[in-house]
């Protein structure tokens, strides 16, 4: 994994079905590693799948909770399980602080 350079924001979207207690976690969890890893570099979309039903076929989303990084490409998904930090990290292309680049 590369460091994300300073200058780059990322856009992610999140699709989460209603206020399932999965959904709520995995935005909860979401925000906090995104403000301990790339505090003031992101941009977080939430989508609930029963609200716009039309987002959710636009970006061919078949389950939630599901994560799109939009931005800096490539374009990333996750789904299922959202819980486990490194996973997001990993998903998102994203260096931990902790990790040596």
């Amino acid at each position: 994994m590369t460091p994300l350079a300073d200058a780059e924001r990322i856009r992610l979207r999140l699709f989460v079905a209603g206020t399932a207690p999965r959904s709520l976690r995995a935005v909860e969890v979401l925000r906090r590693v995104c403000e301990a890893h790339i505090p003031g570099r992101y941009e977080l979309e939430i989508v609930d799948i029963y609200q716009q039903p039309e987002l959710a076929e636009r970006d061919g989303i078949l389950a939630a909770p599901t994560l799109l990084k939009l931005a800096p490409g490539p374009e990333r998904r996750l789904s299922g399980d959202l819980l486990d930090e490194g996973r997001v990290l990993r998903g998102l292309e994203i260096a931990s602080v902790a990790e040596p680049f």
